[in-house]
């Protein structure tokens, strides 16, 4: 039996995006910064069809337990979101910025992607420009410069840039996860 993941897609505008699903917190929270990208192919090509997903701590560094990602409430911080790209293969959250749940560990976004040609999603990180904690952070430090750069967001006026290149030469370090 053939399966949507052996099949030519993508299906995920059929079902998965939902109103709001890019706004972790209200645009106009005190704290809420804008965290966006493109989805890039191993040409630098922007995926206009590919579904992003994050996961995060709270500003405290704290994992939230609240319920109610799929119906946004305005208030409860879920630290959870989804939002599809755009015709330019943009995305964009309204979030906060994540605290360090772990001493050890630099505090990061998790990130899924799900794009047209990937029979599973993939799995990343997306890093806080310039944290002191990013050089004792055990994942960065165990990558070359280069692959450490490609999970590193960068500041702009609104909150951080990470764009995630699926293969090619500025291809994202993705993590596996069993």
């Amino acid at each position: 039996m053939i399966t949507p993941g052996q099949t030519i897609g993508p299906f995920f505008g059929q079902g998965l995006p939902y109103a709001g699903g890019g706004e972790l917190v209200p645009p106009g929270h005190a704290d809420a910064i804008r965290l966006h990208g493109q989805v890039l192919d191993g040409a630098g090509v922007p995926i206009p069809d590919a579904l992003v997903e994050i996961w995060q701590t709270d500003a405290n560094g704290a994992v939230p337990r609240e319920t109610g990602s799929l119906h946004r409430d305005g208030w409860t911080f879920t630290g959870w979101g989804r939002c599809e790209t755009d015709r330019t293969g943009h995305y964009s959250f309204t979030t906060v910025l994540p605290g360090a749940a772990d001493e050890a560990k630099a505090p990061f976004f998790a990130v899924v992607v799900f794009a047209r040609g990937l029979l599973d999603k993939l799995l990343t990180r997306i890093y806080l420009p310039d944290h002191p904690a990013n050089d004792a952070d055990p994942l960065l430090s165990a990558l070359s410069a280069d692959e450490r750069a490609t999970l590193v967001a960068t500041a702009d006026a609104q909150g951080l840039v990470f764009d995630i290149h699926l293969q090619g030469e500025h291809e994202t370090v993705f993590l596996q996860h069993d």
